[in-house]
């Protein structure tokens, strides 16, 4: 998604061509080759390289969640920031209720909107999707890995 195409609930989600149309659909006809030679030539080289394809293929998808994680405990720090300084005081300590699915959920939301949200998320349980369906003011996240 471009920086100037204008997000929403419907158009926030991302995706990296070359990692999610070409490298997994690689990694995949690899193991899907090694599997049928293993079949038809079957001997231990054979079934190595199908165990090799199968641990790139996994090690793939493994490798993408380490910065996605990285990026949620980012967004953590900043949604809890950001609630501390837009939320009146008395209401600090409720901030660390919220879950990282909700905080998550959070960042899109605009600054005078953000803190009824995350009240909302609190007394109604809200998950992150629940969330972003409540914000009428979208705010866009460009840098989402």
């Amino acid at each position: 998604m471009s920086k100037s195409a204008p997000q929403s609930f419907k158009s926030h989600g991302r995706f990296d061509p070359l990692y999610h149309f070409f490298l997994t659909w690689i990694f995949l006809a690899n193991v899907v080759i090694a599997i049928v030679y293993a079949v038809h030539h079957l001997c231990f080289y054979s079934v190595w390289v199908v165990v090799m394809s199968i641990a790139a293929f996994l090690l793939l998808f493994k490798l993408r969640t380490y910065p996605l994680k990285v990026q949620d405990r980012v967004i953590r720090l900043e949604e809890r920031l950001r609630l501390q300084a837009l939320a009146p005081e008395e209401w600090h300590t409720q901030i660390y209720r919220l879950t990282e699915d909700q905080l998550i959920g959070l960042r899109f939301a605009a600054d005078d909107e953000v803190v009824e949200l995350a009240k909302q998320a609190l007394e109604h349980n809200l998950n992150r999707k629940q969330i972003k369906q409540r914000i009428k003011d979208w705010r866009p996240d460009y840098w989402r890995v």
